[in-house]
């Protein structure tokens, strides 16, 4: 499939170009700044330069996609003061539209409910922390979900809480927080491959599956 990475050079978007191509996937890359593409990437990946505000970027980006997958986040910068990243997504998702593209894959934390849970002790105590310790990005990252979910895509949406610099291993708890038992680390090597593996499976349309390792 021809897949649309925004977020590519980041820590987790950068590894998670690397398993769609592994994949098999044809792979466009969204970045900020040039100088971070992997000189590794060669001629195998089609990158578009452009800002999350540059509805023209991102058009010539999402055009001819067939699923689009978001590695982007919220700044963690206590003295950012604007929402980049719900301006940007309208403008991904407005393009999605307007090119037939209906199938969208993302990130998100246990802050974020998917639709069948209810809150628990875990999901509360993330929750916590981030409307008191990073008020501005946990507006940004519910404002930017919700964008998602009323969007008229087919989402998916990747929940963890504590990523880190591990080596993939490929074993993973997968579930819904109130039914699985979730953990709180997990690698980054680990969410890029199980984000990855979306593009080619629907079992999670519509959901917000939690993993760690």
């Amino acid at each position: 499939m021809n897949v649309t990475v925004f977020g590519a050079t980041g820590a987790i978007g950068s590894l998670t170009v690397d398993e769609l191509l592994a994949n098999g996937h044809t792979v466009t890359a969204y970045a900020r700044n040039p100088n971070k593409i992997p000189p590794e990437w060669g001629d195998r990946v089609r990158v578009i330069i452009g800002e999350l505000s540059d509805a023209d970027a991102i058009d010539s980006a999402v055009a001819g996609a067939d699923v689009v997958v978001s590695a982007l986040g919220p700044s963690l910068d206590r003295k950012a003061t604007e929402m980049p990243l719900i301006e940007g997504t309208r403008h991904i998702l407005d393009t999605m539209k307007r090119h037939g593209v209906t199938r969208y894959i993302g990130h998100a934390t246990p802050s974020i409910l998917d639709p069948h849970e209810k809150p628990t002790l875990q999901t509360k105590l993330v929750g916590f922390v981030g409307r008191t310790g990073l008020p501005r990005a946990y507006q940004e990252l519910i404002g930017t979900t919700d964008l998602i979910k009323n969007g008229g895509v087919d989402w998916t949406i990747v929940r963890f809480t504590a990523p880190n610099n591990k080596p993939k291993n490929g074993k993973l708890r997968i579930g819904f927080y109130g039914t699985d038992r979730i953990g709180f680390a997990v690698s980054r090597a680990d969410i890029a491959a199980f984000t990855a593996a979306q593009v080619d499976d629907d079992s999670h349309l519509d959901r917000a599956p939690a993993i760690s390792n």
